[in-house]
């Protein structure tokens, strides 16, 4: 790609205008009625509509994973890879229909926030910390390493891309807060889907059609359910492992909820998570098919493919004319800026609300922005201060520290669904299963991390065991000693419960009844939710190789 043409360069010049405006637009908005809140800083005055909501949750969702990740998994094995992408539609559908209602009826602006309300500080301060240095050690880093990787295909050097795209994302979250992160994801969300729909219809054309790239990569390439004894995506690990960190990823975790809770209302935000459920089915299409297409023509002699990994790179270099070519690069950094900015102003969330905020009660409104500003700018140093530490850190940690959320999504999950769901079940439950979850996750990572010198055993027969299947053993581990401890332990006071649990739910009154018109949004949001069900089986039965 670094034979971009002047056109090329105007694309992606104007893409970095219109992100820029964008921006600049939201962040005057939010200023526009006197001093900013932390609410509009934080949350978008929580008056965001259910479309922004919709294509922040997708674009936040899509980063640097997605653009080498699901590509290259295509390219070198099929379709099993986008289970995760068919089975997030699902997951989201829960979110609007479970989650959502506890959230925003608590009124809480972070996940943390809800675990004390729910449990204990304790269990806040847990999940604070926890998700703060997973941010800046997995999520701010990949992104930044996939930008810089971006601008090094454009013919920029690598720390000069890594930079740009640091600094550039930095400044509009910074200035912006919310507000700018939802409306450039909007603008980005289209931008990316745009370019990767692109680069698969112009690849299936070169290929000479959809039925030719099935027989030309075989039936084996088109089967979303492997055997149990695939190393990756066995049918067991998807069906019962990859929820369980579906739920944490989409319905617990910070960087994704801040979105619904920025919602005007329940019907905005359940409308948000429908849209995004809708959006979810079509990365299968915009990425790993791509990676199915590039293998085909570098099968056929077509094309030149040095590693799967570059899969979706190469087709835009060899496939895409001048000026779409820029759309295309443009849409790829889009999806990053997207990513880095959601984890820049959740992660300034967290460490606001959860840890300035705790310590300090008595702080004002312009205090508590003024600590976000300064959190998120402490995020870009961070980010920055990670540029030259990536060429002494291997692929392999890389991949290591990405699992580490893997091993701890179980316990989070377990508190989040179980606490919801049961009122007996308390903080002490709470605590001991977090913990208990956090020691287990984090032995497995270092078992996995010395394996060769482990000998045959027990030992060597959990570090070798499929991570969706670990999942599954240490939700089980976890939610039985949620149960157990909460048994054994006094329960939770009811009315510290009110409206946090199914049991504890308030009796509608006659002015919370829903209207006529209310009831006919209601009775379309099922429909559309029954529509993604059938979609996602449609899916799971069209690919069985």
């Amino acid at each position: 790609m670094s034979n971009l043409s002047a056109l090329d360069w105007v694309v992606i010049g104007l893409y970095f205008m219109a992100v820029l405006a964008i921006a600049v637009w939201a962040t005057l908005k939010e200023r526009k009625g006197g001093e900013e809140t932390s609410a509009d800083y934080f949350l978008a005055g929580r008056h965001a509509g259910w479309f922004v909501i919709g294509a922040s949750l997708f674009a936040s969702n899509i980063g640097a994973e997605h653009l080498v990740g699901l590509a290259g998994s295509g390219a070198s094995g099929g379709v099993a890879v986008g289970q995760f992408e068919i089975q997030a539609s699902l997951i989201l559908l829960l979110l609007g229909w479970v989650f959502v209602p506890f959230y925003l009826r608590s009124g809480v602006f972070t996940m943390p926030e809800f675990l004390e309300r729910r449990y204990s500080p304790a269990a806040r301060w847990y999940l604070a910390i926890v998700s703060i240095i997973g941010y800046v050690l997995t999520k701010i880093s990949v992104n930044i390493a996939a930008g810089g990787i971006v601008f090094t295909a454009l013919g920029v050097d690598f720390w000069t891309g890594a930079l740009i795209v640091v600094v550039a994302t930095g400044v509009y979250t910074v200035f912006g807060g919310m507000r700018a992160v939802l409306y450039t994801d909007l603008l980005q969300m289209f931008v990316f889907v745009g370019g990767a729909g692109a680069v698969t219809i112009l690849g299936l054309r070169e290929l000479g059609g959809w039925n030719k790239m099935l027989e030309t990569a075989g039936p084996e390439y088109f089967n979303m359910w492997q055997p149990m004894t695939h190393p990756d995506f066995p049918w067991t690990g998807i069906l019962f492992g990859a929820p369980v960190l579906g739920i944490w990823y989409w319905c617990t975790d910070q960087f994704i909820v801040q979105r619904v809770l920025s919602a005007r209302d329940q019907d905005q935000a359940r409308k948000g998570t429908i849209m995004a459920a809708f959006l979810k089915l079509t990365p299968l299409f915009l990425f790993v098919i791509p990676g199915i297409i590039a293998h085909c023509l570098a099968k056929t002699g077509r094309l030149e493919l040095a590693t799967p990994d570059l899969a979706l790179p190469t087709l835009v270099k060899t496939l895409l004319p001048s000026g779409l070519r820029g759309l295309v690069v443009a849409g790829l950094l889009a999806a990053i800026m997207s990513s880095l900015s959601s984890v820049y102003n959740s992660c300034s969330t967290l460490v606001t609300w959860d840890i300035y905020k705790k310590l300090s009660p008595g702080a004002s409104e312009r205090q508590l922005v003024l600590v976000g500003q300064l959190s998120t700018v402490l995020m870009v140093v961070f980010g920055l201060a990670w540029i030259p530490l990536m060429k002494d850190i291997s692929p392999q940690i890389y991949s290591y520290l990405q699992s580490v959320q893997a091993y701890i999504a179980p316990p989070i999950a377990a508190v989040f669904l179980v606490g919801i769901c049961w009122k007996r079940v308390n903080s002490a439950g709470a605590m001991v299963s977090l913990l208990t979850g956090f020691v287990l996750g984090m032995g497995r990572l270092v078992l996995e991390l010395n394996k060769k010198s482990l000998g045959d055993g027990l030992l060597l027969d959990i570090a070798s065991m499929n991570f969706l299947h670990f999942a599954v053993l240490l939700l089980a581990i976890c939610t039985s000693l949620l149960i157990i401890v909460s048994l054994l332990t006094p329960p939770e006071d009811e009315r510290k419960l009110s409206g946090l649990t199914f049991a504890t739910v308030p009796p509608l009154t006659a002015a919370d009844r829903p209207t006529a018109a209310v009831q006919a949004q209601q009775r379309l949001n099922i429909g559309l939710s029954v529509v993604i069900v059938g979609l996602v089986c449609a899916i799971w039965l069209y690919f069985r190789g």
